[in-house]
């Protein structure tokens, strides 16, 4: 387990946001990355997860292939956790990896992929 301040850590996903091929980065229109401690009980609700400290990442909001008629509307979200993230990385450099890694999970759902499409891409 390794810890980073919150400045730090707020860095890396500012990072993995900016190295995200383009053509992704600049079709996130109204949606807020935000980090957070540790997914609230409201958050883990309906997501199978019981620990809060299993939940890496969480977007909310309605997947771009769902909407129609959508304007005037709060932006969506994707909140990464940092203790969880930190809890399963030993440096700061798994740190960053895994915060890629679920950033990019969590981006994949506002383009409308599901768990399972993400789990049979990510498996190869």
């Amino acid at each position: 387990m390794t810890s980073i301040s919150r400045e730090q850590f707020e860095r890396l996903v500012s990072q993995a946001l900016y190295d995200l091929p383009d053509e992704f980065r600049h079709s996130l229109q109204n949606v807020d990355i935000v980090v957070d401690d540790v997914a609230s009980m409201n958050q883990i609700v309906g997501t199978g997860i019981e620990n809060a400290m299993d939940l890496l990442g969480l977007y909310e909001g309605i997947p771009l292939t769902e909407r129609y008629g959508y304007d005037m509307v709060l932006p969506d979200k994707v909140t990464i956790f940092q203790k969880p993230i930190e809890s399963i990385c030993d440096t700061e450099e798994e740190v960053a990896e895994e915060i890629s890694k679920t950033l990019i999970h969590e981006i994949a759902h506002h383009f409308g992929l599901d768990d399972e499409h993400l789990n049979q891409l990510e498996s190869g």
